[in-house]
């Protein structure tokens, strides 16, 4: 196996920095166990969540006969883990868009195999990663902590060098998964784990238009959404102090656009039409909530609940509020508001009912709030996607949502990294400057309700996105996937 923790794109890193990449991987082993030798069997299923949606296919480390067969000719596995709901959004999108073009989806979530040292250390990191950014709500450890490890720790190609080495523990899972396939990886531990595993065409979609060295995979095609990140990915800018640092090859890096479903892209045009058409004719300006997998920011959204109770009642406003699998945060969201329960429906873990809503509410009229929970981690990611098409404006974070393609407006950012995704969605201008705190979050959303223009100024500036390709990012990885594959 290729040592990938000693030299990064032609950069080598001292032995200090390959030692504590070496004691990092023994660490795990030890408490975790070391599986390398492990021949887990496989086993192909249809998603019984999105199957029938996305055509999604789930590859299983279990016993038994398999009730379908990998095809070796049109399917493309999209490796991802649950970290948040970040990731697995950006794999409904790539399955989505292979699904549009005739290809075949798998789904390797690398979090979601428990017998396996893989899972096992993923786990681990995620629950530090989930825990910090709940204490980033203290302003002291964001400032010290948080933010600078988001922003220059995970930059920093030593950091590469402790997780390449640590993805050699991954590899196992895919032992027995066809060589040939092509793999999109949605994180980088998938696209690393795949590279160790021997697997031949491996595409790397990186999230975040902050580059970092966190997100390299050296041996795949990297893609990013945004170009202002292309060239500090290309020369690893600031990836190793104030050194100069050798580049990546051009091939290794390539701009896509971004990653967004093909339901989503097809309909741009109707959707950004009826958004306008319902303010044009007074219709309640509909305010899409959506809370994350860390669930990190609960109160933001209870005062802008508080704040619009009143709109909602003389019906110059709506709400959805997808809460995702996290109950106790509408539970909380009642005990702090307890006017809201009277102007609340509840679409809980029925996830046919949801899809009924999200389809009537593209030409239907929607007053009140409307809460969203469910159980399952696919209803609940995705809920928000279907919820999309009919919402006015998306209220979230600037972190993968920041790229799709609906009016926004983004509240505080949950580290350093994200705020890039609230400046360039306000250049592309479909989005809102990032509001760090709740009166300008309120401002924003006067804004939205009173002003003539600026929900038509971002609907006219979606569609004109849309023109130039700028949504078409996950066909895009789709075709260098296959591609790569083809070309051999």
């Amino acid at each position: 196996m290729e040592e990938k923790s000693k030299v990064i794109f032609g950069n080598e890193m001292s032995s200090k920095v390959y030692n504590k990449a070496v004691k990092s991987k023994k660490k795990y082993a030890k408490k975790y166990g070391d599986d390398s030798q492990v021949n887990y069997p496989v086993v192909i299923r249809k998603n019984a969540h999105i199957g029938d949606t996305l055509g999604v296919y789930d590859v299983l480390l279990e016993d038994g006969e398999s009730p379908e067969k990998f095809d070796t000719q049109k399917g493309v596995i999209v490796g991802n883990i649950r970290m948040g709901f970040g990731h697995y959004r950006i794999s409904m999108a790539m399955a989505s868009a292979a699904r549009s073009m005739g290809y075949v989806p798998y789904w390797m979530d690398l979090n979601g195999y428990p017998q396996t040292t893989c899972t096992k250390v993923i786990s681990a990191q995620n629950d530090l990663y989930s825990l910090g950014s709940r204490l980033s709500k203290i302003g002291l450890f964001n400032k010290l902590v948080w933010e600078p490890m988001n922003y220059e720790g995970f930059r920093a190609l030593s950091y590469n060098a402790s997780d390449q080495k640590n993805a050699e523990l991954m590899a196992p899972v895919y032992r027995n998964v066809p060589k040939e396939i092509p793999v999109i990886g949605t994180h980088v531990w998938p696209a690393q784990a795949a590279i160790h595993a021997g697997m031949k065409y491996v595409v790397n979609a990186i999230p975040d238009n902050w580059p970092m060295a966190l997100h390299f995979a050296e041996g795949s095609v990297h893609t990013i959404q945004c170009k202002n990140a292309y060239m500090g990915y290309r020369i690893c800018n600031g990836m190793n102090g104030d050194a100069v640092c050798k580049e990546m090859p051009n091939d290794a890096l390539v701009y896509t656009g971004h990653y967004i479903d093909h339901e989503l892209v097809a309909n741009i045009e109707s959707d950004c039409n009826a958004r306008m058409e319902r303010k044009a004719n007074g219709k309640p300006m509909r305010f899409l909530l959506t809370i994350g997998g860390a669930g990190a920011q609960r109160e933001i959204f209870a005062a802008i609940i508080s704040y619009l109770l009143p709109l909602i009642l003389q019906e110059k406003a709506a709400l959805y509020v997808n809460i995702g699998d996290y109950k106790e945060v509408w539970d909380y969201l009642l005990q702090e508001i307890p006017d809201m329960k009277a102007l609340s429906t509840e679409h809980f873990n029925e996830f046919e009912k949801t899809s009924r809503f999200a389809e009537e509410a593209l030409t239907g009229d929607v007053i009140g709030i409307h809460g969203f929970y469910h159980e399952n981690i696919f209803e609940a990611v995705y809920c928000t996607n279907i919820l999309m098409r009919s919402a006015d404006v998306l209220v979230t974070k600037p972190s993968e949502l920041a790229f799709y393609p609906v009016p926004k407006l983004f509240i505080k950012r949950v580290g350093k990294h994200e705020m890039w995704g609230a400046i360039h969605s306000a250049e592309m201008g479909d989005g809102t400057l990032e509001c760090r705190d709740i009166p300008h979050v309120l401002q924003m959303i006067d804004l939205f309700i009173k002003d003539d223009q600026l929900l038509g100024e971002m609907c006219d500036s979606i569609k004109l996105n849309k023109s130039v390709g700028l949504y078409d990012g996950a066909y895009k990885v789709v075709e260098i996937a296959m591609g790569l594959k083809n070309k051999n």
